[in-house]
Protein backbone atom coordinates (compact mmCIF):
# COMPACT_ATOMS: atom_id res chain seq x y z
CA UNK A 1 0.00 0.00 0.00
CA UNK A 2 1.20 3.47 -0.84
CA UNK A 3 2.79 4.97 2.33
CA UNK A 4 1.42 8.41 1.55
CA UNK A 5 -2.10 7.04 1.15
CA UNK A 6 -1.75 5.04 4.35
CA UNK A 7 -0.56 8.09 6.27
CA UNK A 8 -3.41 10.16 4.85
CA UNK A 9 -5.91 7.49 5.88
CA UNK A 10 -4.52 7.36 9.41
CA UNK A 11 -4.68 11.16 9.68
CA UNK A 12 -8.24 11.18 8.37
CA UNK A 13 -9.38 8.54 10.85
CA UNK A 14 -7.63 10.40 13.65
CA UNK A 15 -9.32 13.67 12.70
CA UNK A 16 -12.73 11.97 12.56
CA UNK A 17 -12.19 10.51 16.04
CA UNK A 18 -11.08 13.89 17.39
CA UNK A 19 -14.10 15.56 15.80
CA UNK A 20 -16.47 12.99 17.31
CA UNK A 21 -14.94 13.45 20.75
CA UNK A 22 -15.05 17.26 20.49
CA UNK A 23 -18.71 17.21 19.42
CA UNK A 24 -19.53 14.78 22.24
CA UNK A 25 -17.73 16.93 24.80
CA UNK A 26 -19.59 20.01 23.59
CA UNK A 27 -22.98 18.29 23.66
CA UNK A 28 -22.23 16.71 27.05
CA UNK A 29 -21.32 20.13 28.41
CA UNK A 30 -24.53 21.63 27.02
CA UNK A 31 -26.61 18.86 28.59
CA UNK A 32 -25.06 19.55 31.98
CA UNK A 33 -25.39 23.33 31.62
CA UNK A 34 -28.87 24.01 30.21
CA UNK A 35 -29.69 27.68 29.81
CA UNK A 36 -31.49 29.14 32.81
CA UNK A 37 -35.05 30.26 32.29
CA UNK A 38 -36.02 33.52 34.02
CA UNK A 39 -38.51 33.86 36.86
CA UNK A 40 -40.65 36.26 34.87
CA UNK A 41 -44.09 35.86 36.46
CA UNK A 42 -45.26 36.21 40.04
CA UNK A 43 -47.72 34.30 42.24
CA UNK A 44 -50.05 37.31 42.35
CA UNK A 45 -50.62 36.81 38.62
CA UNK A 46 -52.18 33.43 39.45
CA UNK A 47 -54.36 34.48 42.37
CA UNK A 48 -51.80 33.67 45.07
CA UNK A 49 -51.35 36.96 46.95
CA UNK A 50 -49.85 35.53 50.16
CA UNK A 51 -46.43 33.91 49.95
CA UNK A 52 -42.91 34.12 51.30
CA UNK A 53 -39.84 34.48 49.11
CA UNK A 54 -37.52 31.94 50.67
CA UNK A 55 -33.83 31.10 50.64
CA UNK A 56 -32.51 27.88 52.12
CA UNK A 57 -29.29 25.86 51.87
CA UNK A 58 -28.95 22.65 49.96
CA UNK A 59 -27.19 19.87 51.83
CA UNK A 60 -23.93 21.03 50.21
CA UNK A 61 -24.61 24.66 51.16
CA UNK A 62 -25.71 26.13 47.84
CA UNK A 63 -28.36 28.85 48.18
CA UNK A 64 -31.71 27.66 46.91
CA UNK A 65 -34.48 30.13 46.05
CA UNK A 66 -38.20 29.57 46.04
CA UNK A 67 -41.68 30.46 47.29
CA UNK A 68 -43.56 29.14 50.29
CA UNK A 69 -47.34 29.33 50.24
CA UNK A 70 -49.12 29.04 53.58
CA UNK A 71 -52.71 27.88 53.12
CA UNK A 72 -53.72 29.76 56.27
CA UNK A 73 -52.13 33.02 55.08
CA UNK A 74 -53.72 32.56 51.66
CA UNK A 75 -57.18 32.39 53.20
CA UNK A 76 -56.50 35.34 55.44
CA UNK A 77 -55.43 37.36 52.41
CA UNK A 78 -58.60 36.43 50.55
CA UNK A 79 -60.72 37.43 53.55
CA UNK A 80 -59.06 40.82 53.48
CA UNK A 81 -59.79 41.21 49.77
CA UNK A 82 -63.49 40.33 49.77
CA UNK A 83 -66.52 40.92 51.97
CA UNK A 84 -65.81 39.00 55.19
CA UNK A 85 -69.43 37.99 55.71
CA UNK A 86 -69.62 36.46 52.25
CA UNK A 87 -66.36 34.60 52.84
CA UNK A 88 -67.60 33.17 56.15
CA UNK A 89 -70.86 32.09 54.54
CA UNK A 90 -68.84 30.35 51.83
CA UNK A 91 -66.92 28.43 54.49
CA UNK A 92 -70.15 27.40 56.22
CA UNK A 93 -71.34 25.91 52.94
CA UNK A 94 -68.26 23.64 53.01
CA UNK A 95 -66.92 25.10 49.76
CA UNK A 96 -63.59 25.74 51.49
CA UNK A 97 -61.44 22.74 52.33
CA UNK A 98 -60.10 22.41 55.89
CA UNK A 99 -56.49 23.35 56.45
CA UNK A 100 -54.20 20.34 56.33
CA UNK A 101 -51.25 19.46 58.52
CA UNK A 102 -49.15 18.85 55.43
CA UNK A 103 -46.75 20.56 53.04
CA UNK A 104 -46.45 19.65 49.37
CA UNK A 105 -43.05 20.26 47.78
CA UNK A 106 -42.91 20.59 43.99
CA UNK A 107 -39.75 19.43 42.17
CA UNK A 108 -39.38 20.76 38.63
CA UNK A 109 -37.97 19.08 35.55
CA UNK A 110 -34.74 19.28 33.58
CA UNK A 111 -33.96 22.75 32.16
CA UNK A 112 -37.05 24.19 33.88
CA UNK A 113 -37.43 26.17 37.12
CA UNK A 114 -40.03 26.54 39.86
CA UNK A 115 -42.51 27.94 37.31
CA UNK A 116 -42.54 24.75 35.17
CA UNK A 117 -44.13 27.20 32.77
CA UNK A 118 -45.72 24.70 30.37
CA UNK A 119 -47.98 23.48 33.22
CA UNK A 120 -47.78 26.15 34.74
CA UNK A 121 -46.74 25.07 38.25
CA UNK A 122 -48.38 28.08 39.89
CA UNK A 123 -51.79 26.92 38.67
CA UNK A 124 -51.24 23.52 40.24
CA UNK A 125 -49.85 25.14 43.40
CA UNK A 126 -53.02 27.22 43.69
CA UNK A 127 -55.08 24.00 43.62
CA UNK A 128 -52.99 22.61 46.48
CA UNK A 129 -53.23 25.79 48.54
CA UNK A 130 -56.99 26.02 48.02
CA UNK A 131 -57.25 22.39 49.15
CA UNK A 132 -55.62 23.42 52.44
CA UNK A 133 -52.01 22.42 51.80
CA UNK A 134 -48.95 24.53 52.41
CA UNK A 135 -46.95 24.39 49.18
CA UNK A 136 -43.27 24.96 48.44
CA UNK A 137 -41.91 25.70 44.96
CA UNK A 138 -38.17 26.09 44.45
CA UNK A 139 -35.43 26.13 41.82
CA UNK A 140 -32.95 23.27 41.66
CA UNK A 141 -29.26 24.15 41.34
CA UNK A 142 -28.31 25.79 38.06
CA UNK A 143 -31.93 26.80 37.52
CA UNK A 144 -34.00 29.92 38.10
CA UNK A 145 -32.49 32.00 40.89
CA UNK A 146 -30.68 29.24 42.78
CA UNK A 147 -26.91 28.93 42.96
CA UNK A 148 -24.88 26.28 41.18
CA UNK A 149 -23.66 25.90 37.61
CA UNK A 150 -24.16 22.20 36.93
CA UNK A 151 -27.27 20.10 36.29
CA UNK A 152 -26.79 16.41 37.07
CA UNK A 153 -30.27 14.99 36.30
CA UNK A 154 -30.97 13.85 39.84
CA UNK A 155 -27.56 13.05 41.31
CA UNK A 156 -26.71 16.33 43.05
CA UNK A 157 -30.28 17.63 42.91
CA UNK A 158 -31.10 15.26 45.76
CA UNK A 159 -29.18 17.63 48.04
CA UNK A 160 -31.40 20.50 46.92
CA UNK A 161 -34.63 18.64 47.58
CA UNK A 162 -33.37 17.51 50.98
CA UNK A 163 -32.72 21.18 51.75
CA UNK A 164 -36.31 21.99 50.76
CA UNK A 165 -37.59 19.29 53.11
CA UNK A 166 -35.37 20.66 55.89
CA UNK A 167 -36.88 24.12 55.33
CA UNK A 168 -40.46 22.81 55.28
CA UNK A 169 -39.99 20.83 58.49
CA UNK A 170 -38.44 23.84 60.22
CA UNK A 171 -41.30 26.07 59.05
CA UNK A 172 -44.03 23.62 60.11
CA UNK A 173 -42.50 20.82 62.23
CA UNK A 174 -45.78 18.96 62.70
CA UNK A 175 -46.60 18.83 58.98
CA UNK A 176 -46.45 15.67 56.91
CA UNK A 177 -44.46 15.95 53.69
CA UNK A 178 -45.76 15.12 50.24
CA UNK A 179 -43.56 15.37 47.15
CA UNK A 180 -44.66 15.88 43.57
CA UNK A 181 -42.02 15.90 40.86
CA UNK A 182 -41.89 16.16 37.09
CA UNK A 183 -39.40 14.32 34.86
CA UNK A 184 -35.98 14.90 36.48
CA UNK A 185 -37.81 16.24 39.54
CA UNK A 186 -39.90 13.06 39.70
CA UNK A 187 -36.79 10.88 39.64
CA UNK A 188 -35.16 13.10 42.27
CA UNK A 189 -38.25 12.86 44.49
CA UNK A 190 -38.07 9.06 44.32
CA UNK A 191 -34.34 9.08 45.09
CA UNK A 192 -34.82 11.31 48.13
CA UNK A 193 -37.90 9.47 49.38
CA UNK A 194 -35.95 6.22 49.30
CA UNK A 195 -33.48 7.68 51.79
CA UNK A 196 -35.55 10.12 53.89
CA UNK A 197 -38.37 8.73 56.02
CA UNK A 198 -39.75 12.25 56.57
CA UNK A 199 -41.35 11.88 53.13
CA UNK A 200 -44.86 10.50 53.61
CA UNK A 201 -46.09 10.23 50.02
CA UNK A 202 -44.79 10.80 46.47
CA UNK A 203 -46.40 11.70 43.17
CA UNK A 204 -43.94 11.08 40.31
CA UNK A 205 -44.96 12.46 36.91
CA UNK A 206 -42.92 11.06 33.99
CA UNK A 207 -39.89 9.67 35.87
CA UNK A 208 -37.18 7.35 34.56
CA UNK A 209 -36.22 4.09 36.29
CA UNK A 210 -32.43 3.98 35.75
CA UNK A 211 -30.62 7.03 34.36
CA UNK A 212 -27.85 5.04 32.65
CA UNK A 213 -30.27 2.70 30.87
CA UNK A 214 -32.62 5.54 30.01
CA UNK A 215 -29.82 7.63 28.47
CA UNK A 216 -28.42 4.65 26.57
CA UNK A 217 -31.78 4.16 24.87
CA UNK A 218 -33.09 7.72 24.61
CA UNK A 219 -30.19 10.19 24.54
CA UNK A 220 -30.81 11.16 20.88
CA UNK A 221 -34.16 12.64 21.97
CA UNK A 222 -32.19 15.29 23.88
CA UNK A 223 -29.04 15.62 21.74
CA UNK A 224 -30.69 15.31 18.30
CA UNK A 225 -27.59 13.37 17.26
CA UNK A 226 -27.48 9.82 15.85
CA UNK A 227 -27.28 7.14 18.50
CA UNK A 228 -24.20 5.72 16.78
CA UNK A 229 -21.55 6.73 17.52
CA UNK A 230 -22.48 9.65 19.77
CA UNK A 231 -24.45 8.03 22.59
CA UNK A 232 -21.62 5.81 23.79
CA UNK A 233 -19.06 8.62 23.50
CA UNK A 234 -21.24 11.13 25.37
CA UNK A 235 -21.97 8.62 28.12
CA UNK A 236 -18.21 8.12 28.42
CA UNK A 237 -17.41 11.83 28.72
CA UNK A 238 -20.26 12.77 31.10
CA UNK A 239 -18.63 11.10 34.13
CA UNK A 240 -15.45 13.02 33.31
CA UNK A 241 -17.36 16.32 33.23
CA UNK A 242 -19.44 15.60 36.34
CA UNK A 243 -17.06 13.55 38.42
CA UNK A 244 -19.77 10.92 38.84
CA UNK A 245 -21.57 8.37 36.71
CA UNK A 246 -25.21 8.22 35.57
CA UNK A 247 -25.11 4.65 36.88
CA UNK A 248 -25.39 6.15 40.38
CA UNK A 249 -28.88 7.54 39.65
CA UNK A 250 -31.21 4.59 40.29
CA UNK A 251 -34.79 5.62 41.12
CA UNK A 252 -35.97 2.01 40.79
CA UNK A 253 -33.69 0.97 43.66
CA UNK A 254 -34.94 3.94 45.69
CA UNK A 255 -38.54 2.80 45.14
CA UNK A 256 -37.64 -0.53 46.73
CA UNK A 257 -36.11 1.27 49.74
CA UNK A 258 -39.14 3.57 49.89
CA UNK A 259 -40.98 0.52 51.14
CA UNK A 260 -44.64 0.58 52.05
CA UNK A 261 -45.18 4.34 51.80
CA UNK A 262 -47.75 5.56 49.23
CA UNK A 263 -46.74 6.19 45.61
CA UNK A 264 -48.65 7.58 42.63
CA UNK A 265 -46.92 7.29 39.25
CA UNK A 266 -48.28 9.36 36.35
CA UNK A 267 -47.13 9.10 32.75
CA UNK A 268 -48.32 10.13 29.31
CA UNK A 269 -48.79 7.30 26.85
CA UNK A 270 -47.41 9.50 24.05
CA UNK A 271 -44.29 10.53 25.99
CA UNK A 272 -41.39 10.39 23.54
CA UNK A 273 -38.80 11.94 25.86
CA UNK A 274 -39.22 9.39 28.68
CA UNK A 275 -41.38 6.46 27.51
CA UNK A 276 -44.17 5.37 29.85
CA UNK A 277 -42.49 1.95 30.14
CA UNK A 278 -40.16 3.65 32.64
CA UNK A 279 -43.06 4.22 35.04
CA UNK A 280 -44.26 0.67 34.48
CA UNK A 281 -40.87 -0.60 35.68
CA UNK A 282 -41.12 1.59 38.78
CA UNK A 283 -44.67 0.43 39.46
CA UNK A 284 -43.57 -3.20 39.33
CA UNK A 285 -40.87 -2.41 41.91
CA UNK A 286 -43.26 -0.61 44.28
CA UNK A 287 -44.05 -2.33 47.57
CA UNK A 288 -47.07 -0.37 48.82
CA UNK A 289 -50.20 -2.48 48.19
CA UNK A 290 -52.09 0.57 46.91
CA UNK A 291 -49.32 2.00 44.72
CA UNK A 292 -50.97 3.54 41.66
CA UNK A 293 -49.98 3.87 38.02
CA UNK A 294 -52.00 6.35 35.98
CA UNK A 295 -51.25 6.29 32.25
CA UNK A 296 -52.82 9.28 30.50
CA UNK A 297 -53.91 8.74 26.87
CA UNK A 298 -52.59 11.16 24.23
CA UNK A 299 -50.35 12.98 26.72
CA UNK A 300 -46.75 13.80 25.80
CA UNK A 301 -43.86 14.45 28.19
CA UNK A 302 -45.04 16.28 31.34
CA UNK A 303 -48.32 17.12 29.61
CA UNK A 304 -50.68 14.95 31.68
CA UNK A 305 -51.78 17.98 33.70
CA UNK A 306 -52.53 20.06 30.62
CA UNK A 307 -54.68 17.28 29.12
CA UNK A 308 -57.27 17.81 31.86
CA UNK A 309 -56.24 20.14 34.67
CA UNK A 310 -59.37 19.58 36.75
CA UNK A 311 -59.10 15.79 36.64
CA UNK A 312 -55.35 15.84 37.31
CA UNK A 313 -55.68 18.19 40.28
CA UNK A 314 -58.59 16.21 41.69
CA UNK A 315 -56.79 12.87 41.46
CA UNK A 316 -53.52 14.15 42.92
CA UNK A 317 -55.25 16.01 45.76
CA UNK A 318 -57.37 12.95 46.56
CA UNK A 319 -54.15 10.93 46.77
CA UNK A 320 -52.57 13.44 49.16
CA UNK A 321 -55.81 13.69 51.16
CA UNK A 322 -55.73 9.95 51.76
CA UNK A 323 -52.14 9.71 52.88
CA UNK A 324 -50.84 13.07 54.17
CA UNK A 325 -53.78 15.48 54.40
CA UNK A 326 -54.88 15.42 58.02
CA UNK A 327 -56.65 18.56 59.17
CA UNK A 328 -55.71 20.02 62.60
CA UNK A 329 -59.00 18.78 64.06
CA UNK A 330 -58.45 15.15 63.02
Amino acid sequence: MNPIFLMSLVCFVFLVIVLLVVISLYVGHKLLHPRRKPINVHPEDYGLPAYDCITFPSRDQLKMKGWYFSAAKHREALLNQIDKGAAEAKQENNSVQPLKHATIIVAHGYSQNRLEQHLPALTLAKSFVEAGYDTLLFDFRNAGESEGNLTTIGLEEQKDLLGAIDFAKNYAPDHSIGLIGFSMGAATALLVAGEDERVNAVVADCPFALLSDYLSNNLPVWTRLPSFPFTSIILTVIPILVGASPKQVKPIEAVKRYGSRPLLLIHGREDKAIPYKESEKLYEAAIHPEAELWLVPEADHVRCYTRDRAMYSRRVIQFFDRFVGKSPNN
